[in-house]
């Protein structure tokens, strides 16, 4: 029987899920958290600790020490590791790693009776690796906006991000020159994990590479005139950048001691965003994610550049073919917990409560909290009305519609998504289910694997390696629990309230 690996390497943990699409099989997630298992690196959060708090870093070789304690415990749980016939992983997207010229005879001699941290430790030119949560980047990311202006979202299909890997690169270059001269390569956090893995240096695909400001996703190919302005000799130090279903490397002898065959196929990886794109079963052209977390986060699946149009958001490569947007929205859950507690509810009275309000009677912007979408830096939620006339069921009401209809407004689709999977926290809401299907007048799906970057990364393993179709791998694996279909009779109601509150926007934050 063939089965498939899927690694997740997030921010605080490191997953581990097996597939067998012949026999349905699909293992629980095996996961090794960072703080917990691994407290010599001082990073409980998974990162490090900084005097400046805008500065996140994490040791690579955290990394390292994970992936070995997650395959050992693979192996040792009875999981079939001898029956697994490709592997692909998936990386927290934006973090980056630097490797001297050394790299290339370590990957190819590692030997099993010594650690990976041990031995890739001489072959990293930085100790350290920023990640997505870094923000000190500010400066680097005014240079390029400076340089580039609008036509860097044209390119790469971002806005110079400071938790993106070119800013990165670029303080990196000019703050410690001598370690960037002594590096030969430069791997995200995902493409470090797949050239452990293969014990060479692997591409990154167009899923991850879009998430650095430096991918022209007009041509796929990385940008020379972006990339000489981040950093001299920049074109050098980048691995090639390669379609998400190449199959560019093999198991390394190394990893036998786990159970796995050395000359598995090898998938190059991608970022956690476009993986979970695929284990939540939203690869097809059309189909988008709510996540309802902390920050809620609106993706979506299209064909084409043209199939996406507005001024936020970012552009990435779909693994199963054309391209995905992503856009994040500062006032989730924070927002939906701080309405709760200002009346004193329970979670079951905020949602009767404001089943009681009239749809679509209020327009209100909901930023309690500063908002990055739009960039709103004063707080404070503006109405179209006196908020101290508003009942507690009006404005909680007021407050999740508003939330669902900024990702409509904002989401960029120049079609409505024929289906929506609704995943996070807060996607146990009866309420917001209703609230999605209806705003959008979309069907919404919930339910499904807790861990979509690891399941997707195993369902890549299985199209690539295996030649097994993505169609069948959704239906196998990413089957709702529910369904939730659109009321029809309120289309029109919230279509006047996304007026409204288009209307509301422009006149609020012009």
């Amino acid at each position: 029987m063939a089965c498939y690996l899927g690694i997740d390497a997030g921010t605080q943990s490191m997953k581990g899920v097996l597939i067998d699409p012949e026999r349905n099989f699909c293992s629980d997630p095996v996961s090794v958290r960072f703080g917990e298992e691994l407290p010599q690196y001082g990073s409980p959060e998974g990162f490090l600790v900084q005097e400046d708090p805008l500065v996140r870093h994490a040791d690579p070789l955290m990394w390292l020490d994970a992936l070995d304690l997650l395959l050992k415990k693979m192996h040792s749980s009875g999981l079939p590791m001898g029956e697994v016939e490709g592997i692909s992983g998936s990386g927290q997207q934006h973090g980056t790693v630097y490797w001297n010229a050394s790299c290339h005879e370590v990957l190819a001699s590692l030997a099993p009776e010594k650690t990976l941290a041990e031995q890739i430790r001489p072959a990293l030119s930085r100790k350290t690796s920023p990640i997505w949560m870094d923000g000190s980047t500010g400066k680097e990311c005014a240079f390029l906006r400076e340089r580039f202006g609008a036509s860097l979202r044209e390119i790469t299909g971002s806005d110079s991000a400071e938790r993106f890997s070119g800013p990165q690169i670029m303080k990196f270059a000019a703050k410690e020159k001598a370690c960037y001269n002594n590096t030969c390569s430069i791997s995200l956090v995902s493409s470090f994990l797949a050239s452990v893995l293969a014990g060479k240096i692997m591409p990154v695909d167009y899923g991850d590479g879009a998430g650095m400001n430096l991918l022209d996703l007009r041509t796929l190919r990385w940008n020379e005139e972006i990339a000489e302005f981040t950093a001299p000799g920049l074109l050098k130090k980048l691995p090639a950048c390669v379609p998400s279903r190449t199959v560019c490397g093999k198991l390394s002898p190394y990893f036998a001691k786990y159970g796995l065959r050395p000359g598995i196929p090898l998938n190059v990886w991608s970022g956690d965003n476009p993986d979970s794109l695929i284990g939540c079963g939203c690869g097809a052209h059309g189909s988008a994610i709510i996540s309802l977390g902390t920050s809620d986060t609106f993706f979506s699946s299209i064909a084409s550049l043209e199939d996406v149009q507005g001024r936020y958001g970012h552009i990435f490569g779909n693994p199963a073919g054309g391209f995905m947007t992503l856009v994040c929205f500062t006032n989730g859950s924070l927002t939906r917990e701080a309405i709760r507690e200002k009346f004193a509810m329970s979670r079951e009275e905020f949602e009767a409560a404001a089943a009681e309000a009239e749809p679509g009677k209020i327009t209100l912007l909901p930023y309690l909290f500063p908002e990055s979408t739009p960039a709103v830096a004063r707080p404070g939620i503006r109405c179209d009305r006196n908020l101290d006339s508003l009942t507690p069921p009006e404005l909680i009401r007021g407050v999740l519609e508003a939330q669902i209809l900024t990702m409509k407004y904002h989401s960029g689709m120049k079609k409505k998504p024929r289906l929506i999977r609704l995943t996070g926290g807060a996607s146990a809401s009866p309420l917001l289910r209703r609230l999605a299907a209806d705003i959008f007048q979309t069907p919404v799906a919930v339910g499904g694997h807790g861990e979509t970057a690891a399941l997707g990364a195993a369902m890549r393993a299985a199209e690539s390696c295996g030649n097994v179709s993505f169609e069948l791998l959704t239906e196998k694996y990413c089957s709702p629990a529910e369904t939730i279909r659109p009321d029809e009779s309120t289309a029109e109601v919230y279509e006047r309230a996304l007026r409204n509150f288009a209307e509301l926007i422009r006149r609020e934050l012009s």
